[in-house]
């Protein structure tokens, strides 16, 4: 098993032909991999989950400010506000997920799930599932392994750099792992968990990868946020048994149809979008003069 599945429809195929709950495929591929047992690679897992948490915990109680300036305590500054604007569920999941992805800015220690610059959002989306619901970690680890098969079909059919496909494939990916693993962590079938997986990337596609300054914090920060609550209001939908009318594997096709045809500007380059910003050009300047400066001592 040199691949998982080249395919979403070769996944679902399998596990109704053999019975197997959507993370068993990937385990016994982690197993291969790894040259491990199954055994050693639970924890493997937990240790992962384990550091997302902690980015969760950090980005709300450290001193999260980046050597730029652009990054300042965020995630304090929500939790602070005395305005909930929906529900204090939602407002603790952009805490969490805003929280997780300022550490990974400001050089702490995160899970790359599946990229740095998108490191905030899977620990959002299950840290809240499982506050929620209070699910065990058993299943949050598993919900780990469906969403470690989601981007590997991503990866092999499209892409999950946003230097290859725009923010769409870095963020849009995360966020369709989160869709998929709060479906399947709640109970829902195969059907309902890929169809997460569509509705999140119909939400994504096009977006553009414009980090200012080529740094990874604005706007990667509050989208890696803003990812988590579509990451879960495609799960909704989807749970719910709507159609998202596009199968999985064609919205995937067209996550990199769309990533191929976008213009090299806009896939990490720092050279459009709200990168080229009048402002966005005086930070990169500014950035500049400090790393001179850093390099000069």
């Amino acid at each position: 098993m040199s691949l998982l599945f080249t395919d979403f429809a070769s996944w679902q195929a399998h596990c109704a032909a053999t019975g197997e709950p959507l993370y068993q495929p990937v385990l016994a591929y982690e197993i291969e991999q790894k040259g491990a047992t199954e055994e050693a690679i639970w924890p493997t897992l937990q240790r992962a989950y384990d550091v997302m948490r902690d980015a969760v915990h950090e980005g709300q109680t450290g001193n999260m400010t980046s050597r730029s300036g652009m990054i300042n305590n965020g995630a304090k500054k929500i939790a602070a506000s005395p305005v909930t604007v929906l529900s204090p569920e939602f407002k603790q999941l952009i805490i969490s997920a805003l929280g997780a992805k300022e550490v990974n800015s400001c050089m702490g220690r995160v899970v790359a799930a599946p990229t740095a610059g998108a490191s905030g959002i899977l620990p959002g989306v299950l840290t809240t599932i499982q506050r929620i619901h209070q699910l065990d970690d058993r299943k949050i680890l598993e919900g780990l392994l469906v969403a470690a098969g989601i981007a590997l079909i991503i990866e092999q059919n499209a892409s999950l750099a946003g230097a290859v496909g725009g923010c769409q494939a870095e963020t849009g990916s995360a966020a369709a792992m989160g869709a998929g693993a709060i479906v399947y962590c709640l109970g829902g079938t195969v059907e309902e968990t890929f169809a997460a997986v569509a509705i999140t990337i119909q939400c994504m596609l096009g977006l553009v990868c414009d980090p200012v300054a080529g740094l990874v914090e604005v706007p990667c920060v509050v989208r890696n946020a803003s990812a988590a609550a579509i990451a879960f209001s495609s799960a909704q939908i989807a749970i719910a048994g709507v159609d998202p009318v596009i199968p999985v594997d064609q919205c995937v096709a067209a996550l990199g149809e769309v990533g191929q045809s976008m213009e090299t500007r806009y896939k990490e380059t720092a050279l459009g979008g709200l990168a080229n910003t009048r402002r966005g050009r005086e930070i990169e300047k500014m950035v500049l003069v400090q790393d001179v400066k850093l390099v000069a001592k």
